[in-house]
This record gives C-alpha cells, structure tokens and sequence, in this order.
C-alpha cells in the first residue's frame, strides 16, 4: 500500500493533538466552514497531444522537486522505493481504518489507484513549517483517451464524497468535506478542489488540484493547519504543468 495525502494527515492529527496545537476548526473557522459546493464537471479532450512517460524513473524526474517549493520544504523518503522497506499491508489487524461510504477512502489516493492501466505512475512528497506537506503524484497513460478517462474517474469519485466519516489506523473517529475551490485552469484541463479533514477538534486543509497535460494526469495536494497561499499554489500549479508537458519536436 503506497503511503498518500490520506496517510500523512492521519499521522498529523497524533502529532498536532499531542502537541496541543490550535485548530482551524474553532479558530478560523471562516475559511473552512462553509465550503463553496463543487464546480461544474470539467471534461479533458480524449485526443491530447502527447507520449506517455517511458517509466517510473523519467516520471519522477518529471514531477517537482526541492527547488520548485517554497522555502523550509524538505523530501519525504519514500518507505518502498527509497528505504527499501516492505509495502505495508492493507490487512493488517492493527489498522482500524475506515470510510463510509467505503469508496470515499479513495479521495486523494493516486490517480494511477483510481484509474488502473498507468505505463508509468510516480509520487513525491514534501514536509514544511507548522506541519504543512505537499504531495504530488502523476500517472501517465498510453493515449489522451486514456488520460481523459482518468480524469473523469478522479471527479466521479468526488461526487458522491462530498461530505463522509471514518476512523483512522487506530480507530478514532474523522470526519471529511469536500467542496469547490477556484483557481486559473491549467495543462489540457484541470479541476481544483478542497478537502476539510477533522479530528478530535483539529482540522487540517486539503488543497487539491488535477491536471491533464498531454496523455499524464497529475494530483497537486497542499495540506496545513490553514490553506496554502492562492498564489503560491497556482504557481506550484503552472511549474509542475510546465514540467510534465512533452518535449518540442524537432
């Protein structure tokens, strides 16, 4: 099981709730409560110029690094691919994790975990100050078809997980809220959410964007204790569009 956005802010909430940290839940309430409802359907157009990434190592090179992110952001090593550890079990007894509905538990999960048949898919994860992390993963498909198909599941997902519960690995009640979020549209095509996770009284902020560029989608995930700068994400948006895009020929 490939740790995500969902596992990192699993692992925040101990942290926070032991370190007694303030929650947005009580505090700012005003950027977190009322959640805009999500935008209109967005549909990528299935015949995309654009070859698919050869395999996982020319991906990841592809996706962002430490010199894209703002300043006191560090790499996350990955437990499989760079420490060499074993996938973590998905039935484990110790894991009491949950969602209900049981589909929602996908919210965030790799887009190459939504849409099966990825030629190469890759994640990379960030951690900054006051708990904040950015995690971005791309799978790249065989035909802009392929892409576009993809896209499409990660919204049809959405739609019926806009508002859902669940426990974490140890079995302490969450509770998730999905709504809209503007932002300057990007790549082929892109749709760009919010995602409110609350626990015992903490709330983190989930900001989220899906980006088609040629046949690759790619999920950009901010996630604190308050929402990333507009700014600062769209262009963290528009650098990682630039360096997914295909080559020139010639």
């Amino acid at each position: 099981m490939r740790r995500g956005p969902v596992a990192v802010s699993c692992c925040l909430f101990a942290v926070l709730t032991l370190s007694s940290c303030s929650s947005n839940a009580s505090g700012d309430a005003g950027d977190t409560a009322s959640l805009a409802p999500l935008g209109p359907v967005v549909t990528a157009a299935p015949d995309a110029a654009g070859t698919p990434f050869a395999d996982q190592a020319a991906l990841k090179a592809a996706l962002l690094d430490i010199g894209d992110l703002p300043v006191g952001f560090t790499p996350v090593p990955d437990p499989e691919d760079d420490l060499g550890l074993p996938p973590a079990s998905e039935s484990a007894d110790s894991d009491k994790s949950s969602t209900d509905p049981a589909e929602c538990g996908a919210v965030l999960s790799p887009v190459a975990d939504q849409r099966p048949g990825a030629v190469a898919s890759a994640s990379g994860w960030f951690t900054g100050p006051d708990f904040a992390t950015i995690d971005q993963d791309a799978a790249s498909y065989g035909t802009g078809a392929d892409a576009s198909q993809a896209f499409a599941a990660v919204q049809d997902r959405l739609v019926g997980c806009t508002e859902y519960t669940g426990t974490d690995a140890d079995g302490v009640q969450v509770q998730y809220r999905v709504g809209g979020r503007e932002q300057q549209p990007a790549g082929d095509a892109s749709v760009a959410f919010r995602l409110v996770t609350t626990s015992e009284g903490v709330s983190l902020v989930s900001d989220v964007v899906v980006v088609v560029v040629g046949s690759t989608v790619t999920q950009l995930v901010a996630t604190g204790q308050d929402p990333i700068d507009a700014g600062v994400f769209g262009d963290l948006t528009s650098t990682a569009v630039v360096k997914l895009a295909p080559a020139p020929a010639g």
